[in-house]
């Protein structure tokens, strides 16, 4: 493997941003919001109508994930310098995410799977903002045991 998908990109992460936005309204997303950390764009939050009813999801571009990938690749001689620094990660992470929700746009167009299914790790689970992966994380398998009903 030569580097992370997409480690070449020029595209600023603002502009695929708002592509990833309009993806999403496409396949019926009424509720979008972009997530700045340093006017830069961290996240994308969108609530969509399904059949139990309207749901929420959080979908983070993990910019250091890709940083630290892209030093791998960069140390193991796999990608030019150039191509090993923040903004570019920034650039980087945004295309994956890009490819991902349309990857799974795709899957749920062609009626393989339903939206819960691919976006549930993202799922918020609370009023705090919580998503279930998050939740698992702080509390294991216990999270996702349904609670027992009273005899």
């Amino acid at each position: 493997m030569a580097g992370p998908l997409n480690y070449t990109t020029t595209i600023d992460a603002n502009k695929t941003a708002s592509e990833c936005i309009g993806i999403l309204a496409r396949h019926g997303a009424s509720r979008i919001s972009l997530d700045l950390v340093d006017t830069q764009p961290s996240g994308l939050a969108f609530g969509i109508d399904t059949p139990a009813g309207m749901r929420y999801f959080l979908l983070p571009a993990n910019a250091e994930g890709v940083y630290q990938a892209l030093g791998k690749a960069w140390r193991k001689g796999s990608i030019p310098r150039r191509y090993f620094d923040r903004a570019q990660a920034q650039r980087v992470a945004w295309r994956v995410l890009k490819d991902w929700i349309e990857a799974q746009m795709a899957l749920i167009e062609a009626e393989m799977v339903h939206i819960e299914q691919v976006m549930l790790p993202y799922l918020v689970v609370n009023d705090e903002g919580q998503t279930l992966y998050e939740r698992y994380l702080d509390h294991g398998r216990r999270a996702l045991e349904a609670a027992e009903e009273p005899s």
